[in-house]
Parts: structure tokens; sequence; C-alpha cells
């Protein structure tokens, strides 16, 4: 995770002048003395503080143990400019030391020519694991995967299993073990022992005596990563195994991935809601000209809509003619109907993303965001009813807007609850169906319906 945390700067700034003195006068022991205090995160996340030249001292003179989870953190450009300043030998040491989740990442984006260079520095088991992790498509669970896992044979004795764990880990590579996952001599995963179980069981006790069944939080290669959320949320995991097709443990997916997915989709969602194609950088990152596109096109689609609107107001030329007053409350009328439709959308999408309704509750919410509209309808008909006949002292021009405001706002509840798990059905994101998307529709409508109850009530129209 590269996500940018200003009290972890602030841990940094308490040592930045210790480390600026160390390199103007090179006391380089004590520069390693101090950097091994600071946090690996947080010293990637001030890294902009220093100069190419202190970058490349500062970096060869860190740890083995904290090198490579400080690279990790790094942002993509600050990694390139790292390995383009450093020796092969330099490069080939982070390249296989790195988390194989991470390490795939970091080759996605690179050029054909330094992607062949970094395989060919790389060991050979390291490099086949990179080929096959790229295979996966983005937003897989096999794209978040990590292949660094410990797995056990049934038939193995407890205090053989916590023998083969000490031998797995070293000192300078973390592995999570808080779950291990048993399986046959194919790899076909077979369950899963819990650490804490597996210390507590006598020593020869076999594996199989301990182990739990995983089928309930075990995920699919091919799983969207959505969905492994979900998995993850309902089971309260902290790390589940993936496998493949014929059910053989291939990876597993961590926590901290998880949060990661959580973090994308959370965002890509805020961004269609309001309207905007999702960014795949950080803002700053991100390139100019591809957020004047990501922002306009959706834009475009809105001004293409409500150009309906105009259409609408256009037809009714003679109406509005007859009675100018009429546009004098256009504005409160699509506003409120875009106002109720963008509520429900938003509240039916959380829940949707969540799980807390799916395409099979379609007639209860629709039925209940129904109720919702009739009951707020009714209430904001009365209030803008008041509202016109203080401003205008007609009664009969009031009701026209009371029951236009009332319809407008039931259709809006109603669409906004309906569209997005339509969408959903589809195959289509929910988060598509936006508040400024839902707005614009029921702009249209919400006139269409105003002029019509305006024509059915009025005398002089």
């Amino acid at each position: 995770m590269k996500t940018k945390n200003s009290d972890n700067v602030q841990t940094l700034a308490l040592f930045m002048p210790e480390i600026k003195e160390s390199l103007a006068s090179k006391k380089f022991i004590q520069l390693r003395d101090i950097l091994s205090k600071i946090p690996p995160i947080d010293l990637a996340e001030g890294w902009d503080d220093f100069i190419p030249q202190e970058k490349i001292l500062i970096f060869k003179l860190l740890s083995v143990e904290f090198v490579t989870e400080f690279f990790e953190s790094l942002k993509s450009e600050e990694q390139e400019f790292l390995f383009n300043n450093l020796d092969d030998s330099n490069v080939a040491q982070i390249l296989n030391e790195m988390a194989p989740d991470e390490r795939a990442d970091l080759f996605k984006d690179l050029p054909e020519d330094v992607y062949q260079k970094f395989l060919s520095l790389m060991k050979q088991k390291e490099a086949a694991d990179v080929r096959k992790l790229l295979t996966y498509e983005e937003g897989t669970a096999g794209a978040v995967m990590t292949t660094d896992f410990v797995e056990l044979v049934k038939e193995m004795k407890a205090k053989s299993a916590i023998l083969k764990l000490h031998e797995s880990l070293s000192f300078d590579h973390d592995l999570d073990i808080a779950s291990i996952y048993v399986t046959d001599e194919t790899h076909k995963l077979l369950g899963v022992v819990e650490l804490q179980a597996l210390i507590k069981a006598p020593p020869d006790m076999p594996i199989e005596d301990i182990m739990e069944s995983a089928d309930h939080i075990k995920v699919n290669e091919f799983m969207p990563e959505e969905k492994v959320a979900h998995v993850f949320k309902h089971y309260d995991l902290n790390i589940a195994p993936v496998v493949s097709e014929d059910d053989k443990l291939i990876g597993v997916i961590t926590v901290d991935d998880i949060v990661d997915v959580i973090e994308k989709e959370a965002t890509e969602d805020f961004e269609k809601i309001a309207a905007v194609l999702p960014v795949d950088k950080p803002y700053m990152e991100a390139n100019f000209f591809n957020l004047v596109w990501k922002r306009s096109f959706w834009l475009i689609v809105l001004v293409v809509v409500e150009s309906m609107s105009a259409f609408v107001l256009k037809f009714n030329n003679q109406t509005i003619h007859n009675m100018l007053a009429l546009t004098f409350f256009v504005p409160i009328l699509i506003a409120m109907g875009g106002n109720a439709g963008t509520q429900s959308a938003t509240i039916i999408i959380r829940s949707l993303a969540l799980g807390d309704v799916g395409v099979r509750d379609f007639f209860r919410v629709v039925f209940r965001e129904s109720l919702l509209g009739v009951c707020m309808g009714i209430t904001v008909a009365v209030v803008g009813s008041i509202i016109v006949t203080l401003m205008e002292s007609n009664w009969l021009l009031s009701l026209v807007v009371g029951i236009s405001m009332g319809i407008n706002i039931i259709l809006a509840a109603t669409l906004g609850a309906g569209l997005p798990i339509i969408f959903r059905r589809l195959k289509l994101d929910p988060a598509l169906m936006s508040g400024p998307l839902i707005a614009t529709i029921v702009d249209v409508f919400g006139l269409i319906i105003y002029f019509k109850v305006a024509s059915l009530i009025l005398p002089a129209l």
C-alpha cells in the first residue's frame, strides 16, 4: 500500500536534521544507525525531501531486511530512478527479494527491453513466477495474489509442521503464517490449520486432526477482486487461499492486498457517482489531458441527455407564453427530483456494493423506495404549494407545482432504486447510474410531468 500519511512524514521530519548533518559530514556509520530507526514506509513517504545523490547514497546504506520493504513502498517513478542508478547486482537482489505480487505490479508497466533485462537478472524461479502472475487479467484474484506461502501435508505431525514453518521463514523475509494450508501430493487444497491451534497441539498429533475445512474461504484464481473482498469481509479473514480450476493451491491473498482493492473500488465508485471516468493514478500524478478526457466524457453524455429538457421547453412554448409564472418554479421542480433520485441511487449503489441487497431484491427495493417517495413527495408537495401560494397568490398554480413536485419525487426515488439494480443484472457497474445521470434523466421526465399537469389544471392553458 502506498498511501500518503502526513503523520508518518512528520515522523521522518524528526530525524531529518540528523540525516542531513550525517550526509554533509559523511558520517555514514551514524547515518546507517539513524536510518534503522525509521520505519520503511515513513522513509518512502518523505523520499521527495532528498536530492538524487542523497537518495542513491541512503538506499545503499539501508540494511538487507529493510531495503525490500522500503523499495516496495516507493512510487513507481522513484523505483525506476533507483533501478537506473544501481548496478545489476543491486537490482537483482531487490527483484529476487520483492514480494511476488509487488514484483508483478512493478513489471506491468515496464518497457519490453527493460522487462527482458530484469527477467535475465532474476533467479529462474522468480522470473517464472513473474511471467505466471502477469498472465492474469487485472481485477482478478490471480492478479493480486502472492505465491509466497507455506503448505503442509496431512500426514505430517504437529512438531514437524512447526519445524517446517521455522525453516520456511527467515529474518529478512516475512510470510503471513496465521493460517497455514494443507495439501495432498498433487497440491490440491485439503484444509487450513490456524497457527495458534498448531502450537497448542501435542507434538505427535497428525495435521489432518488439527486442520479445518477451507471450502468456504478459498477463492478461485479468476474470481473478481470485488467478490474476493466480500469473502474477506464476510468471514473476517486476514488471509485466504487461491486455488486453480482443479482446486490446487497456487497462492494466497492477504488482507493488506484486499485493503488496496477496497480503496481502489471505493475511489472508482465515488468517481462514477460524480460522473467521472475512473482515473488509475493519484490526482497529482495523472496526465492532464487524460483528466480532461475522463471528466469531459460524462459531461458530454449529460449535455446530450439534458438537451431533451430544451426540447420539452420548446414543445411547451405556447403554454409558457400563456403563463410565464410556470417558469419561475422549474428550477425548484427539477432540483427536488434530482436530489431525491440521487439519494435513492447513492443508497442502493452502496447497498449493492456491501451485499446488503442483490438483483433478487429488485421488486422489494423498488416497492420500498416508491413508498418512501410517496411519503417524501406528499411532504415536499405541501411545502412547495405553500411557497407558491405565498409568492403568486394563485392556488391553481400552487396545485400544479405541488402535484408535479410530488409525482417527480416518487418517480425519482423509483428510478434511483431500480436502475442501479438493472445495471447489476446486465453485468454493468451500478455506480455508472450515478447521481448526475439520474438527476438528468429525472429533469427530462419532471418537465414533461410539470407541463402535462399544468395543461390539465390551469384553465388558461
